[in-house]
């Protein structure tokens, strides 16, 4: 009997020849690799590895290009985000070409009897005609630090939103919402992101380093009726639910455990010692490490320039 007399003229055969020792006396036909073809063990076990192979091949493919597009996608949230306070600068009308003199030995040297040049004349209505929420502008000369201050109904829209309100991860600069608007709070807490790139709060980091505050005691904020200069007294991590997050000092004349608490813990020794009766800046970025901690820099009102 002819072999190819055993199966139906539909049934084609891998490399077009039939295997004979698949259709040896007492033996079944060998197993089924896809519909119409008969293979060899050896044969469905190569076919096999093919698959899996050609499958591997397209899984990577598939991860680089999603991984390329994130990273796209966070340049251009980036780039986007960039503009919008490069933007902001340019409407603010804020100068910040003249870069603070260099002493002998190196340092930057700080005038104090009055504000950086630039802001005083700094144009905030002109701010709040693109969004309303804008209160106050926060400045550190020498820094990147340097942007409009949003308050809103809540602590969560300006986590993902720019001064715009065009979505993007570097967020906002913005206050606590139960602080008070004109910054006469004992404690006033103003958060924004820790990028990588040092936008935003990310140069806060640096207060870790004595060098480093030495050249930026200070951190200036801006509203409609003055310039502030609140003086760096402290610099450390904090837990989310210690006292420097309280938000009833003052109902429970907490005031000097806030500052024996922040003068404790702080990395640094500023000299700059606050007293209860003064008004304190505390401005809150994320640690990288967690949500259970933050890094804080802190300062105290010591000069007020009327507008």
């Amino acid at each position: 009997m002819r072999f190819g007399s055993l199966l139906p003229k539909s049934v084609k055969t891998c490399n077009t020849q039939l295997y004979p020792q698949a259709f040896q006396a007492k033996q079944q036909p060998g197993p089924l690799v896809g519909p119409g073809y008969i293979c060899s063990p050896k044969e469905m076990v190569r076919n096999v590895k093919k698959r899996n192979k050609r499958g591997l091949t397209l899984l990577v493919l598939l991860v680089l290009v999603a991984g390329s597009g994130c990273l796209l996608w966070r340049w251009l949230d980036r780039a986007q985000g960039i503009r919008d306070y490069e933007k902001a600068i340019q409407i603010a009308r804020l100068d910040q070409t003249a870069a603070p003199a260099l002493t002998p030995g190196g340092r930057f040297q700080t005038d104090r009897s009055s504000p950086p040049a630039g802001l005083a004349g700094l144009g905030l209505e002109a701010l709040r005609e693109v969004n309303e929420e804008v209160i106050a502008w926060i400045y550190i000369p020498d820094t990147e630090v340097s942007y409009p201050v949003l308050q809103a109904a809540d602590n969560e829209y300006y986590l993902n939103h720019t001064w715009t309100r065009e979505r993007s991860a570097m967020g906002a600069i913005f206050l606590e919402c139960t602080s008070s608007p004109d910054f006469s709070d004992f404690n006033t807490i103003i958060y924004g992101h820790r990028m990588n790139n040092d936008k935003m709060f990310g140069r806060l980091h640096s207060y870790r380093d004595e060098d480093f505050f030495q050249e930026h005691p200070d951190v200036y904020v801006v509203d409609s009726r003055a310039v502030r200069r609140y003086a760096v007294f402290a610099a450390h991590e904090v837990g989310v639910r210690e006292i420097v997050y309280r938000l009833d000092l003052e109902e429970q004349e907490l005031e000097q455990a806030f500052i024996d608490f922040c003068l404790e813990r702080s990395q640094l020794d500023t000299g700059v010692i606050p007293g209860p009766e003064e008004q304190m800046l505390t401005l809150s970025t994320c640690t990288g490490q967690g949500h259970a901690t933050r890094w804080v820099v802190q300062g105290v009102l010591r000069e007020t320039w009327a507008r």
